[in-house]
């Protein structure tokens, strides 16, 4: 599957995002005319996407490496608490 544009302008918006006036979330709505949950949601299908890293594996790279350690923390805190009763 192709990417889109806006698939594109999502991977180049995550690889300068941080040097943009204003919160991410409010550029997101205004740039993507999505919600932050949709967002996400797409960004997430284009972190597992070949074609996304063919067109930028430096920025997919980061981005994986930020969900693997992000999932690894939330597994971590789920074992060091006691299952709720």
């Amino acid at each position: 599957m192709a990417l889109t544009d806006r698939d594109r302008a999502i991977i180049e918006f995550e690889r300068t995002w941080w040097s943009e006036d204003g919160s991410k979330e409010s550029i997101i709505r205004e740039r993507f005319e999505l919600s932050t949950t949709r967002y996400y949601e797409l960004l997430g299908e284009l972190i597992d996407s070949d074609e996304a890293y063919e067109f930028d594996p430096l920025v997919i790279r980061r981005l994986r490496r930020l969900r693997d350690r992000r999932r690894r923390a939330r597994f971590e805190r789920q074992i060091e608490q006691p299952p709720a009763r």
